[in-house]
């Protein structure tokens, strides 16, 4: 009984977590279906034409960074950059990839509250979506 209850605690967290940052991110491999931690990850503003990083994290061991925006930084309509070192990883998993990193570029129009960007990983391909 209380491991279900600490599992349904950590949900909620997550839950709320999820819910007061606007940007979250997943990472799974899918060569073998599993989450990929200790994915190196920035978040990069368009700013005058430039790209300017607000931010950096690691995947954990579910393959997630929960609160990729800074918690001090409005989440403004703009073009946001989140890379994934993916070269990093694979290489820390002695896999060689083609992939050295995987820039997906964004834009939030304030539609939504939270943005969730999921990247399905494999050496040699990704695929990655507006996810929720």
């Amino acid at each position: 009984m209380k491991k279900i209850i600490l599992a349904a605690s950590g949900a909620l967290f997550s839950s709320v977590l999820w819910a007061q940052n606007p940007l979250s991110v997943h990472v799974l491999n899918l060569e073998n279906g599993l989450p990929s931690p200790d994915v190196k990850v920035t978040l990069e503003q368009q700013q005058n034409g430039k790209w300017v990083q607000i931010s950096q994290a690691t995947t954990n061991a579910q393959g997630r960074i929960t609160a990729l925006f800074p918690e001090n930084k409005s989440f403004d309509t703009a073009v946001y950059k989140v890379t994934f070192k993916t070269g990093e990883w694979f290489k820390a998993n002695n896999q060689k990839t083609f992939f050295p990193e995987v820039p997906v570029i964004f834009q939030v129009d304030g539609s939504v509250k939270h943005y969730h960007i999921p990247l399905l990983l494999s050496p040699y391909g990704y695929s990655t979506y507006r996810g929720n």
